[in-house]
């Protein structure tokens, strides 16, 4: 693989920074792709492999969102300063720290992909194309689809899970390995997990702020502010090209992501057979080239 320059940075945000990492070059004449994790609360290094694409020339921005990896945290915050349009304003900030916001395509991840498609729904003049991966449009459903995929695991680990939600204790050794049978089904299901994914989720153990206030102790007990989140109103007024990404074994079930298919009026839907939550770690070659593929087919350059 040729060796591709990548150059780091921060943008203020108030009096806050968000790290960013741009891999290529913003002059090439592409138009940059810019990377949303999810979470809420994660880090960029579990889609780290999204570099890949700057082979191809377009150059690629991953960033942290405030209070993750390598941006500010604020762990003394109230929970209820963390919010969609916190995000929403951080992300328009960073476009136009980069003075890319009059041309730019959003790929988001998860959480993310609702970040990324909010931002769609406003019809940004230099959005050119959106690429949902593994998202969720209406939260409640994601838990009812959650639900119903707990009650896919043994038996012993669905009554382990009951059992210590009902006392709130998360933190039990017992109630972690039950929740990590859920996880190696239904976000990761690569053995041992790659070095990228670790990372993230060390990071999100050693600062859970973010995803404790708006997610909750795992990805299937959803407790935090976002519990009732939706962006299903906006999807109508998504008017880029837009490529829907998927696993067949995903926590983010077709019925999660029907949501986008039948309200985004230009959309494809690329389903991967061997992959849950991360296509682009479990079935990486694939997901790259459906991605660039779209991304070649979509822009003028």
């Amino acid at each position: 693989m040729e060796f591709l320059a990548t150059r780091e940075g921060f943008a203020s945000f108030g009096p806050y920074q968000t790290w960013y990492r741009i891999t290529g070059d913003l002059d090439s004449g592409y138009t940059p792709l810019v990377i949303i994790h999810g979470g809420p609360g994660c880090t960029h290094d579990y889609l780290d492999a999204f570099s890949d694409i700057a082979s191809s020339g377009r150059p690629v921005i991953h960033y942290d969102q405030l209070g993750n990896g390598h941006s500010t945290h604020l762990p003394e915050k109230d929970p209820a300063f963390w919010n969609l349009q916190l995000f929403l304003e951080e992300l328009d900030n960073l476009l136009d720290h980069l003075r890319i916001s009059n041309d730019y395509a959003l790929l988001g991840q998860s959480w993310g992909g609702m970040l990324a498609s909010a931002h769609a729904s406003r019809q940004p003049a230099g959005l050119r194309a959106l690429i949902v991966a593994n998202s969720p449009a209406d939260m409640r459903t994601w838990v009812e689809e959650a639900n119903r995929l707990r009650q896919l695991l043994p038996e012993d680990v669905q009554q382990t899970l009951l059992e210590h939600e009902r006392v709130g204790n998360y933190g039990a050794a017992e109630y972690l390995a039950a929740s990590r049978v859920f996880y190696d089904r239904h976000v990761c299901r690569i053995s041992p997990w790659p070095d990228e994914v670790a990372r993230t989720f060390a990071q999100v153990d050693a600062d859970p702020t973010v995803y404790h206030a708006m997610t909750g102790p795992n990805e299937f007990h959803i407790i935090g502010n976002t519990k009732d989140l939706s962006i299903v109103d906006g999807l109508h007024r998504i008017k880029v090209p837009t490529l829907l990404i998927s696993g067949r074994h995903d926590e983010a079930t077709p019925t999660v992501v029907k949501p986008f298919l039948d309200l985004v009026p230009d959309i494809r839907w690329a389903l991967f057979e061997a992959s849950s939550h991360m296509p682009h770690i479990e079935e990486r070659m694939a997901c790259m080239g459906t991605v660039v593929k779209f991304l070649d087919e979509s822009l003028a350059r």
